[in-house]
């Protein structure tokens, strides 16, 4: 098996594109026809030479350019056009990889870079990130390129469900995009100052000019969203996102109170000092030898061996681990479904109630290796007694409760689950949840403690506000293969898990947690990166093309034609008027040739110099 592997590799090594040609191959290029529609022959205008750099390797390639006589149009190659872009080096399939790559794979520039290496093609990092963002042009311009296709396709199959959602960090614009929560293509993306109706009406016009008016819309509570679409599709069913809306309204129950619990926390610079005290024994520990699994293992079975005089310092290590630990939990729905500031400060105070007695067990029988147990029982002992935070623990507890039960009630990120964001909610009849969240509503109004409770009142109101928009029936469409049946998605989370998949991607590339700049320095289109990880609409997108390399191809074509035809409008000179315009005289030129049109007899010199 190693001497396999070892042939192997050597056989890969050999096949390498700098192997196989450690010298670019020549490759030449001419046209086919060798005369023009004016019938004259093609003559040989040039011969030029560019290094074309191609996933197969960099090539020479010789082009041999041809002009026409009569015409003086000027024809090139259309093999090579296939290949690489007039008056580029870089071929269409190494902007295909560097973008699938820095986009659809999540790898750095960096990784790319020697990625494309191993194919002998070497690039900067600078022009990469340039050419990721080519790579986003030629996408948006085949987007639209295929829209009559995925509109046709979406009416085919009943229509489409539009959700609408953004993000935005900071200061920077808001990266709105549509989605079609059937066929989950996004349709289109646009990038807007703020979540303001003036700037997303524009942007629900575009859409619907393009794609018809949607059987539905699903987004969150935003009234910049709801104007927006009401004003839009004034007469389409308008659904408001069931995960944004308890979300939503958990934020507004729970928020003060764990506002609150953070700032005494954080008045305690707790979290610096457990971390302080976990780097410190995880060092201390590491400088011993001996295994860590033993003495877990004793720790874990109560055991007493040699290394007793280090179960101090053990304890402490796993007490602040612990303790931060708490930090880290929760299903990944994040707030308010996950409260993990209440769970670190439950954990301090349950630690707390202990740490007094491990410290005196610890004094009495080794007085080796307390230093740190004694400074982490001194500073969560003095949190606990904290009256402020205490009660606002208390009020946490009780209000998290109730709002679990509305959770419960709307049966969707239930606890537990292990799915995280990416749970869409249990598919139950709406019907029955209408039921439970009536039911729900009604408790929170016949309780004395909360009828009188600002925030529950606001709770209710809320309710009653988006009572409407909750609960929805199923669609009923006819379509040319019958009637179809759709059921409105009643989260929006598709659109959560894609901006998360954005951010991930950020982070995976940049290191960075920060989105304001990326979103500044993004092109709109960049969402429609996602598209690519479904069959149903790169079929669309190529339109019987072999591969994207292709698709950029004809868009280059397409745009040159279209430049070009601007420019024969527009600024070709009309044949024989060179010679005049250039005369540099021309206004008292044209003075006397008009005089002695109007009086031959009494004609002027005519100035012609």
């Amino acid at each position: 098996m190693r001497a396999l592997k070892i042939s192997q590799e050597r056989l890969a090594q050999e096949v390498l594109p700098s192997v196989l040609f450690p010298k670019p191959p020549l490759i030449p290029f001419s046209l086919e026809r060798n005369k023009h529609c004016c019938g004259q022959k093609l003559l040989v205008r040039k011969t030029h030479r560019k290094t074309v750099l191609s996933m197969v390797g960099p090539f020479v390639a010789v082009q041999t350019v041809l002009r026409c006589s009569i015409c003086s149009n000027i024809f090139y190659s259309e093999d090579i056009r296939q290949i690489v872009q007039h008056g580029c080096r870089v071929a269409y399939d190494v902007i295909a990889f560097i973008g699938r790559g820095l986009f659809q794979r999540c790898r750095t520039t960096l990784e790319v870079q020697k990625e494309l290496m191993v194919k002998n093609v070497r690039i900067s990092i600078s022009e990469i990130n340039y050419l990721g963002r080519k790579f986003i042009s030629y996408l948006a311009l085949g987007h639209r390129l295929a829209m009559p296709r995925i509109r046709q396709k979406m009416k085919l199959e009943g229509g489409y469900i539009l959700h609408l959602d953004a993000t935005h960090e900071g200061g920077s614009p808001a990266l709105m995009t549509g989605l079609d929560g059937l066929s989950k293509i996004v349709l289109d993306n646009v990038k807007v100052p703020s979540e303001n109706a003036d700037h997303i009406i524009p942007f629900l016009e575009k859409i619907k000019k393009n794609y018809g008016i949607p059987k539905a819309s699903v987004h969150d509570m935003g009234t910049g969203i709801c104007k927006a679409v009401t004003h839009v599709f004034p007469d389409q069913p308008d659904y408001v996102c069931h995960f944004h809306f308890l979300r939503d309204i958990g934020k507004d129950f729970l928020e003060p109170a764990y506002r609150t619990l953070r700032n005494c926390l954080r008045k305690h610079g707790i979290s610096s000092l457990l971390s302080a005290i976990v780097r410190e024994t995880f060092q201390r520990l590491g400088e011993k030898t001996f295994e860590p699994e033993t003495l877990s293992d004793d720790l874990l079975s109560e055991s007493i061996s040699k290394y007793e005089t280090l179960f101090p310092l053990a304890s402490t290590y796993s007490m602040a681990s612990w303790c931060l630990q708490g930090k880290h939990s929760g299903d990944g729905y994040g707030f308010p479904f996950d409260r993990i500031q209440l769970n670190f400060a439950e954990r301090l105070i349950e630690a707390a109630k202990h740490l007094p007695n491990l410290l005196e067990m610890f004094s009495k029988k080794n007085k080796g290796n307390i230093k740190p147990l004694a400074k982490l029982t001194r500073k969560v002992t003095n949190i606990a007694k904290d009256t402020e935070l205490n009660q606002t623990i208390r009020e946490l507890r009780w209000r998290s409760k109730i709002f679990d039960r509305l959770r419960e009630a709307m049966r969707i990120a239930p606890q537990g689950d292990g799915k995280g964001l990416n749970d869409d909610g249990t598919p139950e009849v709406i019907f029955s949840i209408q039921k439970g969240v009536e039911q729900f509503r009604q408790q929170i109004t016949e309780n004395s403690k909360l009828s009188d409770d600002k925030l529950s009142i606001k709770m209710v109101a809320q309710i009653d506000k988006y009572g409407d928009k909750l609960f929805a029936d199923p669609i009923v469409v006819k379509t040319p293969n019958g009637n179809v049946t759709i059921y409105p998605q009643r989260t929006n989370n598709i659109m959560e898990q894609f901006f998360r998949d954005l951010k991930r991607s950020h982070r995976r590339r940049t290191g960075n947690n920060s989105m304001s700049r990326l979103l500044n320095a993004m092109l709109p289109d960049t969402p429609l990166i996602k598209n690519l990880d479904n069959p149903e609409y790169m079929d669309m997108l190529l339109d019987g093309k072999g591969n994207m390399e292709e698709l950029f191809a004809e868009v280059d074509r397409m745009q040159a034609e279209k430049d070009e035809k601007v420019v024969t409008k527009n600024d070709r000179i009309l044949p024989g008027f060179k010679a005049i315009i250039n005369l540099p005289l021309l206004p008292e030129y044209m003075v006397n040739v008009f005089k002695k049109k109007q009086n031959p007899a009494k004609s002027n010199r005519v100035l012609l110099s």
